[in-house]
């Protein structure tokens, strides 16, 4: 102890300071460090809250007015710069901190055990009051404390500005020479965060089950393509170009048709569309002999690979309300209506009698229609089932684990899912019944489940 304050003594002798008392030294000390603290806090806060503030909401808040939203949208617009503000000033903090504790310990204590309490003291304090408390102060109130801390961070950014001028420029000459970008790009959210963010969101309450599945239909509908949305051919109800006004109104009104292709010879010359309101104002209101072909619209033939979600804006555009899908060889291979589309999105849209794609039998046993998409079916289940591309629907999985014609009562077996044919009309299979059995694979959010 005496050693220390002879070499204080010699230190305010050589800098002509007047010799203060070792009370006045502690007492100015202590209030430093607290002071520093507070910086340190300060800038470490700053960093979480500016860099997770989105870049949407900052726009937000400058149309809105709000109080210092410019500011924040000032310093944001630099992201490097605002870095190496926050990190210069973040250090000195530090550092400075280190220092002073480190001079004060050596008042009472040696200089291994000064340079012993300050470095695990600082540390644990830096940490506690520095880092975690602010930073997760800043999480919380990310936007108020943006708002908040701006002006005195702009502040920061003037008072250091020679450091911070020199920082920045080192720091942009050491990334060039390591090959990579002194950019800092502005954080963006990726469609996998936003489909975790739904997920998220479903389990925490926020959003309903229903809604979750309508945004992660969403998010598929832009890789579906024709093929998987379309009518298939053998479910089409069309008119041949021969067949009288009447005849057509017939198959309208027989089938629940608003609108039904019209075709020439046979299905693969499909020539266009004639809507049920057309005919029966032809009927009604035609003074002379009428025939299809007045009330008949051009529609769209497009191939079953192209994508669903060009496809349903190529269809907006021209105001079309259904399209012919053909296949490699020019073919018809379906038809997709607006309907078809809007369902993609929301869901089976049912009529009258028609039957739900999925009726639960137990919590192991579920009824499907066979034309039913293989990808749905492993959705709703929660199954695996595979996909490949020599078929789409369940009931063409089951013909090409088959690889023949089936029959009712049948049962095939696949990785511990069981698929019995329910129902068959001629060669289509009509429903099956899936029963997810014991021996099927559990995952592991199963057996976490079972285990609470």
């Amino acid at each position: 102890m005496g050693l220390s304050l002879s070499g204080t003594s010699f230190l305010f002798s050589v800098l002509q300071v007047p010799m203060v008392e070792t009370g006045t030294i502690t007492v100015l000390g202590v209030i430093a460090i607290i002071v520093l603290i507070g910086l340190s806090g300060f800038f470490s806060s700053s960093e979480i809250a500016f860099f997770s503030l989105p870049q949407h909401r900052i726009d937000s808040m400058v149309d809105e007015g709000i109080t210092n939203a410019k500011t924040v949208k000032g310093l944001k617009d630099d992201p490097h710069r605002l870095l190496v503000t926050i990190l210069v000033g973040n250090n000195i903090a530090n550092i400075a901190m280190s220092s002073i504790a480190t001079a004060l310990f050596g008042l009472y204590l040696t200089q291994g055990q000064a340079v012993f309490a300050a470095t695990f003291g600082i540390t644990a304090i830096v940490l506690l009051f520095g880092e975690s408390a602010p930073k997760s102060y800043a999480v919380e109130n990310t936007e108020s404390w943006a708002l908040r801390i701006s002006r005195p961070l702009k502040l920061s950014e003037y008072l250091l500005f020679p450091l911070i001028y020199v920082f920045d420029h080192l720091t942009r000459v050491v990334n060039t020479l390591f090959g990579s970008s002194s950019t800092i790009e502005s954080p963006y959210v990726t469609r996998d965060e936003i489909q975790d963010i739904i997920e998220t969101g479903e389990r925490e309450g926020v959003i309903e089950e229903e809604e979750r599945e309508m945004l992660e239909r969403i998010f598929t509908f832009n890789s579906t393509i024709a093929k998987e949305v379309m009518t298939p051919r053998l479910d089409i109800n069309a008119v041949s170009r021969n067949a009288s006004v009447e005849e057509a109104i017939q198959v309208c009104i027989s089938n629940d048709h608003v609108r039904v292709p019209v075709y020439d010879g046979n299905l693969d010359n499909i020539i266009g569309i004639v809507n049920v309101r057309d005919l029966v104002r032809e009927h009604q209101y035609s003074e002379g002999p009428s025939s299809l072909d007045d009330v008949v619209q051009p529609t769209l033939h497009v191939p079953e690979s192209k994508n669903a979600d060009d496809l349903l804006a190529e269809m907006q555009e021209n105001r079309l309300q259904m399209v012919i899908v053909l296949d490699e060889f020019g073919t018809t291979e379906g038809i997709i209506t607006l309907e078809d589309m809007v369902e993609e999105i929301v869901g089976d849209i049912l009529e009258g009698d028609e039957k739900e794609p999925f009726e639960r039998v137990d919590d192991q046993t579920t009824l499907v229609r066979g034309e039913v998409n293989i990808h749905e079916v492993n959705d709703v289940l929660d199954i695996e089932l595979p996909e490949g591309e020599e078929f789409e629907t369940l009931a063409g999985f089951v013909f090409n684990r088959a690889g023949r014609l089936v029959e009712e009562g049948e049962t095939f077996e696949y990785d511990g899912v069981e698929i019995e044919i329910d129902e068959v009309d001629n060669t289509r299979i009509l429903r099956a019944e899936i029963t997810v059995t014991d021996a099927y694979p559990k995952t592991a959010a199963d057996e976490e489940a079972e285990l609470s």
